[in-house]
């Protein structure tokens, strides 16, 4: 029989005291060993539970810190190496531009003196043709004064041309 028991005859509920019909005394014996022997147990078990959920909370507390130390170690070597890194590409176009500047200045200087000596061979080229033609203007000259001169001098001219020039030759 249970504890709370219907009754029959009268149509409602009924509440039965009898403890040995109910088995009540059975059920707190029972309880009460399982309460006894599993409370050492069932709290020994929760007490290492919450001990190693707090051990591995402590781990992880202490991978977070390393890991946020080695983060900030990690973004200053960055920063680092960033600052580097727009150093050395300044440094880079700084001696690209002075090495052009350089290499300009070289091709314009080679140009100037390339200029140079082109005009000083066309100089020397135009003095060596003047000095030519006016040889050859004084060769054709001479020719044709020599072509001339038979028929122009005669003894007399001749002989004053050969006495003026001898005196010429005498005075120098």
């Amino acid at each position: 029989m249970s504890f709370l028991t219907v009754l029959a005859t009268e149509g409602g509920f009924s509440i039965n005291l009898n403890p040995l019909e109910t088995n009540l005394i059975n059920l707190v014996i029972v309880i009460g060993v399982l309460v006894y022997f599993l409370k050492g147990f069932l709290g020994d078990m929760l007490d290492r539970r919450r001990q190693s959920i707090l051990k591995e909370l402590d781990d992880a507390e202490a991978r977070l810190k390393a890991a946020t130390t080695e983060l900030s170690k990690a973004q200053g070597e960055l920063a680092s190496a960033q600052q580097k890194a727009e150093k050395i590409r300044a440094d880079g176009k700084a001696r690209a531009e002075a090495i052009r500047a350089d290499g300009e200045k070289r091709t314009i200087e080679a140009m100037a003196a390339l200029k140079q000596d082109a005009l000083a061979d066309l100089n020397a080229e135009g003095a060596r043709l003047t000095e030519e033609l006016r040889r050859q203007a004084a060769l054709a000259a001479i020719d044709k004064v020599l072509a001339d001169l038979p028929g122009r001098l005669d003894e007399k001219t001749q002989s004053q041309l050969i006495d003026a020039s001898i005196s010429n030759l005498e005075d120098a």
